[in-house]
Protein backbone atom coordinates (compact mmCIF):
# COMPACT_ATOMS: atom_id res chain seq x y z
CA UNK A 1 0.00 0.00 0.00
CA UNK A 2 2.55 2.45 0.84
CA UNK A 3 4.85 1.68 -1.46
CA UNK A 4 1.49 1.88 -4.43
CA UNK A 5 0.96 5.31 -2.69
CA UNK A 6 4.31 6.90 -2.99
CA UNK A 7 4.51 5.84 -6.47
CA UNK A 8 1.15 7.15 -7.45
CA UNK A 9 2.05 10.85 -5.68
CA UNK A 10 5.57 10.73 -7.45
CA UNK A 11 4.15 9.52 -11.15
CA UNK A 12 1.60 12.76 -10.36
CA UNK A 13 4.27 15.23 -9.48
CA UNK A 14 6.25 14.30 -12.53
CA UNK A 15 2.87 14.73 -14.70
CA UNK A 16 2.64 18.26 -13.09
CA UNK A 17 6.32 19.41 -13.41
CA UNK A 18 7.00 17.68 -17.12
CA UNK A 19 3.47 19.24 -18.52
CA UNK A 20 2.63 18.18 -21.77
CA UNK A 21 4.00 20.56 -24.33
CA UNK A 22 6.61 22.31 -21.77
CA UNK A 23 9.67 21.67 -24.45
CA UNK A 24 6.89 21.83 -27.47
CA UNK A 25 6.35 25.59 -26.07
CA UNK A 26 8.28 28.46 -27.96
CA UNK A 27 7.68 30.60 -25.22
CA UNK A 28 9.66 28.39 -23.06
CA UNK A 29 12.44 28.02 -25.43
CA UNK A 30 12.66 32.02 -25.55
CA UNK A 31 12.10 31.93 -21.45
CA UNK A 32 15.20 29.56 -21.68
CA UNK A 33 17.30 31.23 -23.09
CA UNK A 34 16.95 34.86 -22.11
CA UNK A 35 16.41 32.93 -18.59
CA UNK A 36 19.43 31.28 -18.25
CA UNK A 37 21.88 34.24 -19.91
CA UNK A 38 20.79 36.65 -17.49
CA UNK A 39 21.01 34.20 -14.22
CA UNK A 40 24.36 34.26 -14.97
CA UNK A 41 25.63 37.63 -15.78
CA UNK A 42 23.52 38.48 -12.11
CA UNK A 43 25.09 35.65 -10.41
CA UNK A 44 28.74 37.00 -11.57
CA UNK A 45 28.31 40.36 -11.14
CA UNK A 46 26.30 39.46 -7.65
CA UNK A 47 29.11 38.23 -5.88
CA UNK A 48 31.23 41.45 -6.61
CA UNK A 49 27.98 43.81 -5.70
CA UNK A 50 28.14 41.76 -2.04
CA UNK A 51 31.72 42.13 -1.88
CA UNK A 52 31.56 45.77 -2.62
CA UNK A 53 28.54 46.28 -0.15
CA UNK A 54 25.94 47.25 -3.09
CA UNK A 55 22.95 45.11 -2.83
CA UNK A 56 21.14 48.61 -1.38
CA UNK A 57 22.66 49.95 -4.64
CA UNK A 58 21.03 47.24 -7.04
CA UNK A 59 17.99 47.43 -5.50
CA UNK A 60 17.80 51.12 -5.93
CA UNK A 61 18.62 50.72 -9.74
CA UNK A 62 15.90 48.55 -10.33
CA UNK A 63 13.36 50.91 -8.75
CA UNK A 64 15.40 53.71 -11.35
CA UNK A 65 14.66 51.35 -14.62
CA UNK A 66 11.05 51.11 -13.18
CA UNK A 67 10.25 54.50 -13.73
CA UNK A 68 12.50 54.50 -17.10
CA UNK A 69 9.98 51.18 -18.20
CA UNK A 70 7.37 53.30 -17.35
CA UNK A 71 7.71 56.33 -19.47
CA UNK A 72 8.99 54.15 -22.21
CA UNK A 73 5.95 52.27 -21.66
CA UNK A 74 3.80 55.77 -22.33
CA UNK A 75 5.85 56.68 -25.10
CA UNK A 76 5.45 53.50 -26.97
CA UNK A 77 9.08 52.25 -26.61
CA UNK A 78 10.34 49.18 -25.56
CA UNK A 79 10.48 48.95 -22.04
CA UNK A 80 14.11 47.18 -22.30
CA UNK A 81 15.49 50.60 -23.25
CA UNK A 82 13.53 52.57 -20.71
CA UNK A 83 14.91 50.15 -17.81
CA UNK A 84 18.88 50.48 -19.07
CA UNK A 85 18.25 54.30 -19.55
CA UNK A 86 17.12 55.64 -16.45
CA UNK A 87 19.54 53.00 -14.42
CA UNK A 88 22.64 54.13 -16.60
CA UNK A 89 21.49 57.79 -15.74
CA UNK A 90 20.92 56.82 -12.11
CA UNK A 91 23.52 54.84 -11.59
CA UNK A 92 26.09 56.84 -13.07
CA UNK A 93 24.83 60.12 -11.08
CA UNK A 94 24.22 58.04 -7.81
CA UNK A 95 28.31 56.82 -8.08
CA UNK A 96 29.78 60.01 -8.87
CA UNK A 97 27.74 62.08 -6.28
CA UNK A 98 28.77 59.85 -3.40
CA UNK A 99 32.23 59.26 -3.02
CA UNK A 100 32.01 57.54 0.75
CA UNK A 101 29.73 54.62 1.29
CA UNK A 102 27.57 56.97 3.90
CA UNK A 103 27.45 59.58 1.41
CA UNK A 104 26.21 57.33 -1.46
CA UNK A 105 23.55 55.49 0.81
CA UNK A 106 22.03 58.99 1.64
CA UNK A 107 22.33 60.43 -2.22
CA UNK A 108 20.89 56.83 -3.39
CA UNK A 109 17.66 57.20 -1.09
CA UNK A 110 16.96 61.27 -1.86
CA UNK A 111 17.41 59.64 -5.78
CA UNK A 112 15.39 56.99 -4.75
CA UNK A 113 12.74 58.80 -3.19
CA UNK A 114 12.24 61.31 -6.66
CA UNK A 115 12.86 58.54 -9.08
CA UNK A 116 9.30 56.82 -7.72
CA UNK A 117 7.49 59.77 -7.38
CA UNK A 118 8.51 60.47 -11.26
CA UNK A 119 7.37 56.73 -11.93
CA UNK A 120 4.06 56.83 -10.42
CA UNK A 121 3.45 60.06 -12.27
CA UNK A 122 4.54 57.98 -15.75
CA UNK A 123 2.11 54.92 -14.78
CA UNK A 124 -0.71 57.38 -13.68
CA UNK A 125 -0.49 58.56 -17.29
CA UNK A 126 -0.58 54.92 -18.75
CA UNK A 127 -3.36 53.70 -17.32
CA UNK A 128 -5.51 57.00 -17.71
CA UNK A 129 -4.52 58.15 -20.67
CA UNK A 130 -3.98 54.75 -22.61
CA UNK A 131 -5.18 51.22 -22.64
CA UNK A 132 -2.66 49.33 -21.50
CA UNK A 133 -3.73 48.33 -17.72
CA UNK A 134 -1.24 45.82 -17.77
CA UNK A 135 1.65 48.23 -17.55
CA UNK A 136 2.36 48.30 -14.09
CA UNK A 137 1.97 44.39 -13.46
CA UNK A 138 4.70 44.06 -16.31
CA UNK A 139 7.03 46.03 -15.03
CA UNK A 140 6.93 45.52 -11.68
CA UNK A 141 6.85 41.69 -11.94
CA UNK A 142 8.05 40.95 -15.18
CA UNK A 143 6.53 38.78 -17.76
CA UNK A 144 9.02 36.15 -19.62
CA UNK A 145 6.94 34.54 -21.58
CA UNK A 146 5.54 37.75 -22.85
CA UNK A 147 9.13 39.24 -24.09
CA UNK A 148 9.49 39.32 -27.71
CA UNK A 149 11.25 37.41 -29.04
CA UNK A 150 13.83 39.99 -30.94
CA UNK A 151 14.82 41.21 -27.50
CA UNK A 152 16.62 37.78 -26.76
CA UNK A 153 19.26 38.68 -29.20
CA UNK A 154 19.71 41.98 -27.74
CA UNK A 155 20.14 40.82 -24.17
CA UNK A 156 22.48 38.18 -25.10
CA UNK A 157 24.63 40.87 -26.65
CA UNK A 158 24.48 43.10 -24.08
CA UNK A 159 25.00 40.21 -21.42
CA UNK A 160 28.08 39.29 -23.28
CA UNK A 161 29.29 43.03 -23.01
CA UNK A 162 29.09 42.87 -19.23
CA UNK A 163 30.85 39.84 -19.09
CA UNK A 164 33.63 40.88 -21.06
CA UNK A 165 33.68 44.22 -18.94
CA UNK A 166 34.11 42.30 -15.85
CA UNK A 167 36.80 40.13 -17.54
CA UNK A 168 38.70 43.15 -18.46
CA UNK A 169 38.03 45.01 -14.82
CA UNK A 170 38.61 41.66 -13.03
CA UNK A 171 42.05 42.11 -11.31
CA UNK A 172 41.95 46.16 -9.79
CA UNK A 173 37.86 45.22 -9.38
CA UNK A 174 38.80 42.48 -6.95
CA UNK A 175 41.62 44.39 -5.29
CA UNK A 176 39.74 47.53 -4.92
CA UNK A 177 36.43 45.60 -3.46
CA UNK A 178 38.54 44.12 -0.82
CA UNK A 179 40.77 46.73 -0.02
CA UNK A 180 40.52 49.89 -1.51
CA UNK A 181 43.02 51.96 0.39
CA UNK A 182 45.64 49.22 -0.98
CA UNK A 183 44.73 49.14 -4.35
CA UNK A 184 44.72 53.25 -4.87
CA UNK A 185 48.20 52.88 -3.25
CA UNK A 186 49.06 50.15 -5.98
CA UNK A 187 47.95 52.77 -9.15
CA UNK A 188 44.12 51.36 -9.23
CA UNK A 189 42.13 54.10 -10.56
CA UNK A 190 39.61 53.71 -8.19
CA UNK A 191 37.05 55.79 -9.74
CA UNK A 192 36.95 54.77 -13.13
CA UNK A 193 37.07 51.07 -11.39
CA UNK A 194 34.00 52.35 -9.46
CA UNK A 195 31.65 53.49 -12.29
CA UNK A 196 32.69 51.27 -14.78
CA UNK A 197 31.49 48.29 -12.41
CA UNK A 198 28.78 50.71 -11.65
CA UNK A 199 27.52 50.91 -15.25
CA UNK A 200 27.68 46.68 -15.22
CA UNK A 201 25.74 46.28 -12.42
CA UNK A 202 22.96 48.71 -14.08
CA UNK A 203 22.77 46.53 -17.30
CA UNK A 204 22.72 43.51 -15.26
CA UNK A 205 20.04 44.47 -13.10
CA UNK A 206 18.12 46.13 -15.69
CA UNK A 207 17.73 43.32 -18.29
CA UNK A 208 17.01 40.77 -14.97
CA UNK A 209 13.66 43.07 -14.25
CA UNK A 210 12.44 41.77 -17.84
CA UNK A 211 12.49 38.68 -16.20
CA UNK A 212 11.34 39.03 -12.24
CA UNK A 213 10.16 42.49 -13.06
CA UNK A 214 12.02 45.50 -11.14
CA UNK A 215 10.51 44.66 -7.66
CA UNK A 216 12.22 41.28 -7.18
CA UNK A 217 15.09 41.95 -9.99
CA UNK A 218 17.63 42.30 -7.20
CA UNK A 219 16.70 38.86 -6.26
CA UNK A 220 19.28 37.08 -8.98
CA UNK A 221 21.61 39.53 -8.05
CA UNK A 222 21.94 39.62 -4.57
CA UNK A 223 20.24 35.51 -3.64
CA UNK A 224 22.78 33.26 -5.67
CA UNK A 225 26.15 35.26 -4.52
CA UNK A 226 24.92 35.18 -0.57
CA UNK A 227 24.51 31.49 -0.90
CA UNK A 228 27.59 31.05 -3.00
CA UNK A 229 29.35 33.04 0.05
CA UNK A 230 27.95 31.05 2.87
CA UNK A 231 29.26 27.95 1.43
CA UNK A 232 33.05 28.90 0.31
CA UNK A 233 35.26 31.96 0.35
CA UNK A 234 37.08 31.08 -2.91
CA UNK A 235 36.40 33.60 -5.34
CA UNK A 236 36.45 31.25 -8.25
CA UNK A 237 34.43 28.52 -6.04
CA UNK A 238 31.70 31.14 -4.94
CA UNK A 239 31.15 32.60 -8.84
CA UNK A 240 30.87 28.94 -9.98
CA UNK A 241 28.59 28.46 -7.09
CA UNK A 242 26.46 31.34 -7.47
CA UNK A 243 26.40 30.61 -11.33
CA UNK A 244 24.73 27.05 -10.49
CA UNK A 245 22.66 28.32 -7.62
CA UNK A 246 21.01 31.04 -10.44
CA UNK A 247 20.80 28.78 -13.79
CA UNK A 248 18.76 26.06 -11.32
CA UNK A 249 16.47 28.85 -9.82
CA UNK A 250 15.70 30.13 -12.95
CA UNK A 251 15.23 26.78 -14.54
CA UNK A 252 13.24 25.69 -11.85
CA UNK A 253 11.50 28.91 -11.83
CA UNK A 254 10.36 28.38 -15.38
CA UNK A 255 9.08 25.31 -15.38
CA UNK A 256 6.67 25.85 -12.23
CA UNK A 257 5.44 29.06 -13.94
CA UNK A 258 4.46 26.93 -17.04
CA UNK A 259 3.04 24.51 -15.18
CA UNK A 260 1.06 26.60 -12.56
CA UNK A 261 -1.56 27.14 -15.57
CA UNK A 262 -2.75 24.45 -13.82
CA UNK A 263 -3.44 25.90 -10.58
CA UNK A 264 -6.37 28.12 -9.27
CA UNK A 265 -7.14 30.41 -11.47
CA UNK A 266 -6.90 27.23 -13.45
CA UNK A 267 -5.74 29.09 -16.95
CA UNK A 268 -3.93 32.24 -16.08
CA UNK A 269 -0.70 31.05 -14.25
CA UNK A 270 1.38 32.65 -11.65
CA UNK A 271 4.54 34.52 -12.40
CA UNK A 272 7.94 33.47 -12.55
CA UNK A 273 9.14 35.99 -10.26
CA UNK A 274 6.95 34.69 -7.04
CA UNK A 275 8.75 30.81 -7.71
CA UNK A 276 12.35 32.88 -7.94
CA UNK A 277 11.59 34.59 -4.96
CA UNK A 278 10.64 31.00 -3.47
CA UNK A 279 13.32 28.99 -4.42
CA UNK A 280 15.98 31.31 -3.41
CA UNK A 281 14.41 31.89 0.18
CA UNK A 282 13.94 27.93 0.50
CA UNK A 283 18.08 27.46 -0.86
CA UNK A 284 19.08 30.11 1.77
CA UNK A 285 17.21 29.04 4.61
CA UNK A 286 18.56 25.32 4.13
CA UNK A 287 22.19 26.85 3.61
CA UNK A 288 22.06 29.17 6.73
CA UNK A 289 20.53 25.81 8.71
CA UNK A 290 23.52 24.23 7.53
CA UNK A 291 26.16 26.22 7.54
CA UNK A 292 24.88 28.10 11.20
CA UNK A 293 24.68 24.41 12.73
CA UNK A 294 28.47 23.46 10.66
CA UNK A 295 29.68 26.72 13.06
CA UNK A 296 28.64 25.71 16.35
Amino acid sequence: MNAAWRHNVITKFLNFLLAPGLFQSPQVAHALILGSVVAITSAIVGVFAVIRGQAFAGHALADFGATGASGAFLLGINTLWGFIGMGLLGGLGMDMLGRTPRERDVTTGITLSFMLGLGSLFLYYVTTKTTATGAPMTIFFGSIFLVNPSIVSIVIILELVTLLLLVILYRPLLLSSINPDLAYTRGVPLRTVSLLFMSALVLTVEQSALVTGALLSTVLLIGPAAIAIRLTKRLGTTLLLSVFVGLVTMWLSIVLAYDSAQLPPVGRGWPVSFFVVSIILLFYSVIYSFTTKGSK
